[in-house]
């Protein structure tokens, strides 16, 4: 029967098979990975004599709120207007397709790389081809150091979109995100490196290699358990990788529990990641005791710094402290200050306006007048 709607698809449609050809089963559809740019046919599991399970889940990455209809998964995958070729029957389009059309065998012809956007491979067929001579002048410009900046842009609009939780917009800026990952792997796949396969390779066996409790036979009951195995199984990379780059007639030198944070990082991100760092292998404070008297040690260093160098170098002291502080009571120190920043932002507004509405200007009022329109704001700040 297979052979039979290949040859019909063939004659009728002009099938290429030289681009592959993808047979679903209808049935499961909604769990199968499906390619739009290649030819496919989705047949009934009657048809190909299989049977399919009474529940199918969704494939992970297009599981979604509609991820479970076959219907809405082609539509998000397949242009409205793409013409869908029932066999037999008159052909009808992916936006007129109902799920009593998927009772029979359907032919999809397959639709230009650009197009198919919602799959794995629309986005890097859309930079190669970006990049191309006949391309856009400003792709083939550009360099790995001329995206690290739009690279940190996109990091801190995704930052700022997920404040407000799954939305549309966060889809957007993941997706900014996400090209800048694309453009990179592009670039190196011009110069022989490495290309997408290889960074989405290398990410799914670390990940694998670091969670043997899911993916082998090791066991983690609690979250502390994890970090705890996490940490030894970096330990161990790292000791790996030390003894990989060390060349011949030199010491190897075994990568600390530090390296490879980034010295890009924020500063608060950097210091709390170190912190955690350290903590894992179980450099900590036994208890919020001991980091308490040590901020009001910073703080007296602090105040007792005989000289500009030295108040700069115990602020910092003081401030690394106040970040271990956070992580003692499981505060984002980054995310902390930028809601601090943000709710200082509110307030002054309110006193703008505050004054303003007496007719003066800011530097007119003194302190007290000013602290007092600082309630207030802080007070209507609190009103429903």
């Amino acid at each position: 029967m297979l052979d039979a709607l290949v040859a019909e698809a063939r004659s009728r449609w002009g099938l290429d098979l030289s681009a592959g050809l993808q047979v679903i089963v209808a049935e499961a559809l909604v769990a199968t990975p499906l390619e739009a740019s290649r030819p496919a046919l989705l047949v009934p599991a009657s048809v190909l004599d299989v049977s399919v399970p009474g529940e199918v889940e969704p494939l992970p990455g297009r599981h979604g709120p509609d991820g479970r209809d076959p219907v809405a998964v082609l539509r998000r995958l397949y242009p409205a207007d793409h013409v869908v070729r029932p066999i037999p029957g008159a052909a009808t389009t992916v936006a007129q397709l109902t799920a009593a059309d998927l009772g029979g065998p359907l032919y999809l012809p397959p639709i230009a790389p650009e197009l198919a956007a919602a799959g794995p491979w629309g986005m890097p067929y859309i930079s190669e081809r970006l990049r191309r001579p006949d391309g856009c002048p400003w792709d083939r410009e550009q360099t790995h150091e001329s995206l690290r900046k739009h690279l940190l842009e996109e990091t801190y609009e995704v930052y700022d979109a997920l404040e407000a939780g799954a939305t549309p917009g966060l889809a957007e800026e993941l997706g900014d995100l996400l090209l800048q990952v694309i453009l990179h792997a592009q670039l190196a796949a011009e110069a022989g490196i490495f290309d997408l396969a290889d960074v989405q390779a290398s990410i799914a066996r670390k990940i694998l290699r670091r969670h043997p409790h899911v993916f082998g036979d090791a066991t983690a009951a609690t979250s502390a358990d994890v970090s705890r195995q996490w940490e030894r199984i970096k330990a161990d990379e790292r000791h790996a990788a030390s003894s990989i780059s060390s060349g011949e007639g030199t010491e190897p030198r075994a990568k600390g529990a530090l390296d490879g944070i980034s010295r890009s990082l924020p500063a608060l991100a950097a210091s709390q990641e170190m912190q955690e760092r350290a903590a894992a292998i179980g450099y900590d404070w036994p208890d919020m005791d001991g980091v308490l008297a040590k901020v009001a040690e910073e703080l007296a260093e602090l105040a007792g710094a005989p000289d500009a160098a030295n108040r700069r170098e115990e602020f910092g002291d003081l401030l690394f402290v106040v970040v271990n502080v956070g992580r003692k009571l499981g505060i984002e120190t980054e995310a902390a200050l930028r809601a601090a920043n943000d709710k200082f932002r509110g307030r002054f507004r309110r006193v703008e306006r505050m004054v303003v509405e007496r007719g003066v200007g800011i530097r007119d009022l003194d302190f007290d007048t000013l602290d007092t329109l600082w309630d207030a704001a802080k007070a209507e700040e609190r009103e429903p």
